[in-house]
């Protein structure tokens, strides 16, 4: 696992996750496909907001599952909460808002979330 700072565009919102960068999606689902995000999930536990609680709003839809967290300054989604298939906390990571990541040298796999 590598460990990545990420935040948004005004640093207001700031953290560190521990997280592979080799299994991404792209989702096409009504928010996603919007947002253009590139996500990458982990654990709840390798995820540490440093800064910004205070600054986040939550957007919840469809199954209000994932809790979509965005800065009340700047509007930009960094990342989210929510529960994984298997009951885990995990944290949903927009890789681009990731410091120092290329995202166009990644390869994200599609994920159909309009058809779920």
């Amino acid at each position: 696992m590598a460990r990545h700072n990420g935040g948004c565009q005004c640093g207001q919102v700031r953290y560190t996750v521990e997280i592979e960068l080799d299994n991404l999606i792209t989702c096409n689902c009504s928010r996603c496909g919007k947002l253009g995000s590139v996500l990458a999930f982990a654990p709840a536990s390798a995820f540490e907001l440093q800064q910004g609680e205070d600054a986040l709003t939550e957007y919840r839809f469809n199954t209000h599952k994932i809790s979509h967290l965005f800065c009340q300054t700047c509007g930009i989604e960094s990342f989210g909460r929510g529960v994984g298939p298997g009951g885990a906390e995990m944290a949903a990571i927009n890789v681009r808002c990731l410091d120092d990541v290329d995202v166009f040298a990644l390869k994200p796999h599609p994920f159909d979330g309009k058809s779920r």
